[in-house]
Formats: structure tokens, sequence, C-alpha cells
């Protein structure tokens, strides 16, 4: 459409001067028609200048159409409009932070003197620390000290006595049976016994009447040999009833008596607690047959077993000091020794047994208990340290410190810890010695810097 008023203005123009030729109509009509098919035109008639003329006002040379210069206006506009807009989220953009204006004030913090004064700040000293491993493990009975009572013959039990977690001590009635065994042995050392007395009066005899010619002397030697014969069958049958846990009082009793007591008494072989019971009135009872009647467990010393990793095993080894804490009684230190250290590896945990021996006098441990224990493995290494109440754990996981030079600014140092004993860090890295450090109120610095602290 452009092409076409300028087609016409021209047109308009040419008319306007005296003599000047007429364009044909068709040529117009035709631009008119089809104006994206508009050429220059090459009619030397159409080719004079235009000039102002009586009939009209002439268009200048290099005039610019109306809508034309509409639509430049805005094109101008809007660049400028993009270029503003541009150059002010460029400047927004690039205008820094408070954190990166100033990275070095970004972990550094300005008290008053008021503030200063419940601070407390001491200069990083070195400790010695030991080196130790640490593992967990479960806490149970030693097993060398804790016996399994069966009956040592077959029966009835008549009675039982304690009940799990009694306290017995080593001679203690566990338990009673009708025991037809021993019956038999002591029926057998009442005959016994008779025979004796028999063969003692009968070879007591025989010595009076040798003397007075009334016997021979075979008959003295056989009625020796009679009565030697029957203290030996003596002995044997007390040894018998004696097995079945009977004293010499109560064999003599029952020689004395003549009097058979089928009741075998079952006692505490060793003191401690009775761990289990299986026993009650009314059981029948075997030699060795499974379960026990009781089980009586030592507890003066307990067993520590654990599991430790098998890249670690080398470092233990049996006589190594070991200090268990369980969580029943946290402010409690209880301390054995290593005693085992397995020989082989389990495939399915990767892990070997490591088995310690713990001492319990105050029978505090109990079968079962979840414990952790420290086992040093090597002499104490110096280090230096800070107290718990210095180090500050962030929440993106690192560890921090707060240090001072003027006692008026602090700054936040990120620094690596070890482990902690007697209530110290041991610093890795992070701080030099003779540096002086917050070490007591570092939290309130911390939680100050994060905005969470007033002034």
């Amino acid at each position: 459409m452009s092409y076409a008023r300028d087609a016409k203005a021209g047109s308009v123009a040419r008319q306007a001067l005296p003599g000047a030729p007429q364009p044909r109509r068709k040529t117009a009509t035709r631009i008119k028609a089809f104006p994206q098919m508009h050429e220059p035109d090459t009619d030397p008639m159409n080719s004079a200048q235009p000039a102002p003329g009586a009939g009209g006002q002439g268009a200048p040379k290099g005039a610019i159409p109306r809508n034309r210069a509409f639509q430049l206006v805005l094109l101008i506009l809007g660049a400028v409009v993009l270029f503003l807009g541009d150059q002010r989220y460029f400047h927004a953009s690039r205008t820094p932070t408070s954190h990166e204006a100033a990275p070095v004030a970004e972990d550094t913090l300005e008290l008053t003197d008021k503030q200063v004064e419940t601070l407390k700040i001491a200069p990083v000293a070195a400790l010695d620390f030991e080196v130790l491993k640490q593992s967990v493990g479960n806490i149970d009975f030693n097993q060398n000290l804790l016996v399994q009572v069966f009956a040592p013959y077959q029966g009835r039990i008549i009675a039982a006595y304690p009940n799990i977690a009694d306290k017995v001590t080593k001679g203690d009635t566990l338990f009673t049976i009708d025991s037809p065994d021993l019956l038999q042995a002591e029926s057998t050392l009442i005959a016994a016994a008779g025979v004796l007395t028999l063969q003692s009066r009968n070879l007591d005899r025989v010595r009076g009447l040798i003397k007075v010619g009334g016997v021979a002397q075979k008959d003295v030697d056989q009625a020796t040999s009679d009565q030697q014969t029957a203290e030996g069958a003596m002995r044997a049958a007390r040894d018998a009833v004696r097995i079945f846990g009977k004293t010499d009082d109560e064999i003599d009793r029952i020689v004395a008596q003549r009097k058979a007591d089928p009741v075998l008494v079952i006692r505490a072989p060793i003191s401690g607690v009775v761990t289990a019971r299986s026993a009650s009135p009314g059981l029948f009872v075997l030699p060795g047959a499974a379960p026990p009647p009781f089980v009586v467990a030592d507890i003066s010393t307990m067993w520590m077993l654990a599991n430790v990793d098998e890249s670690d095993s080398p470092a233990y080894s049996a006589g190594q000091e070991v200090r268990v804490h369980v969580s029943a009684f946290p402010d409690r230190v209880f301390v054995g020794k290593v005693t085992t250290v397995g020989a082989s590896v389990d495939l399915a945990t990767r892990r070997v047994l490591v088995r310690s021996e713990i001492a319990d006098p105050d029978h505090l441990l109990r079968a079962g208990m979840f414990a952790d224990f420290r086992i040093r493995i090597g002499n104490p290494a110096r280090s230096l340290a800070l107290p718990a109440s210095a180090v500050v754990r962030e929440g993106d996981g690192t560890t921090a410190a707060w240090t001072t030079i003027d006692r008026k600014t602090f700054k936040r140092r990120v620094v690596k810890v070890g482990q902690l004993q007697n209530g110290k860090y041991q610093l890795l890295e992070g701080l030099n010695e003779n540096e002086l450090a917050i070490v007591d109120g570092a939290i309130f610095l911390s939680n100050k810097l994060a905005g969470g602290a007033g002034d």
C-alpha cells in the first residue's frame, strides 16, 4: 500500500506543474489494483521532477508518509523502553548482596564490652588423647562360670526351691528327687556294714580261741581275710552313697539307724544367680537330659561380645584394656580385658568376634544389655584440644569455633574435630596453638551471626 501512496503523491505533484505531461490513468489504476507489482516508471515523461504549481501544494522532496512516520516513532519508543529495562535489570543483577559486598565480614562480629564479659576466652592448648578403637556389643554371662545343674541319677522331683534371679550360695539346696538308685546304694551300704560287723566279731573270736588252742591257724587266717574283704566292701558302699551327695555324717547316720533315705538332694555347685529353671515337683529327670533343671551363673564377671569390622581386627589382641558403657548406667564405666579375638571372619557380615571379660562386683550388668566399648590400641597422642562448649555444629553438618585477636572482633572458623575425651574434642585442623578461642559462649555468637540473638 505504501508504494501506491507514493505513486499517487507523485501524480498529484506533476499535475500542479504548468505544461507538465499528464500520466496515463491506466498506469495509476494498475498500481492501485496491484501495488505489489509496482515497478519504477521508465517513461521519460514521468521522470520529470515535480514542482509546486498553482493547482495545489506539492510534496517536498524526501517526504515520509504519515503512517510510516507513526510506525517509525513506535519502533523508536519500543527500542528505548527495551534499552532502559535491560539497563535496569543489568544494574539490579550486578548489585552485590550484603554477603558478596563484604565477604570478610560474613563470618565476623563486633561485640560490646558488656557482651564480651559474658564470654569465656582461652588460648588453644595441646592435650594427650588416648588412641582408642570404639565399637558396640552385647553383655552376656561368663560361660566359664555358668553351670547347668543336672540330677546325677534318674528320679522324680520332690521339691524345687529357688526361682529365676534368686541368689544362691554354694551348697544351697536347689531341688530334691526320689531316687531308686540312691535307695539301692544305701541298701548296699547297710548290708556291707552288717557284714563288716559280723566278720569283725568272728575275727575277734577266732583270735581268742587260737590262744587256748581251740582253732587252727588257718582258721585265723581265713577270718582275717573275710574281715578285710568286708572292710573293702564297706568303703566301696560308702563311696557309692557319697557320690549321690551324702555327707559322712549322713552316711554314718544311715549306718547307725540302718534306715535308707531315698531322697536325693541336689545342691548348688557354685555361688551365683539362678538364670534358668525348668524343675517342678513331679517332673521325672534323667542325668544329662535337656533342659537342665537349674542353671546357675557367677555374675561377679560378665562377658561382652562384640563383632568388629574385619579391617579393624588387627588392632585387637588379648590382654588389651577395655572400657564399657551401657545406657542403663551412663555415668558408670566398667573395666575389663580382651580375652579372645575370633579366629575366623563371619562370611555373612564380614566381622570378627572380640570377647572381653568385664568385672562387675556390684552385679549391675544384665545379660543382653547393649553396650559400647573403647579399647586402647596404642600410646597416647598429643593434639590440640577444644572444650565441647567451644564447638558449634552447624545445620550443614560442619563444625565451627570462634576466635579473636583483640577481644572485640570475633571471627567464625570452620574446624575439624576428632574424638571426644573428658569433655574435650580433639582438634584436627582449623586452629593453631595459642590462638584465642571462645571456650564458652560460642553458641551465642553463632546465633547472633544468624540473626537469632539481639544486641
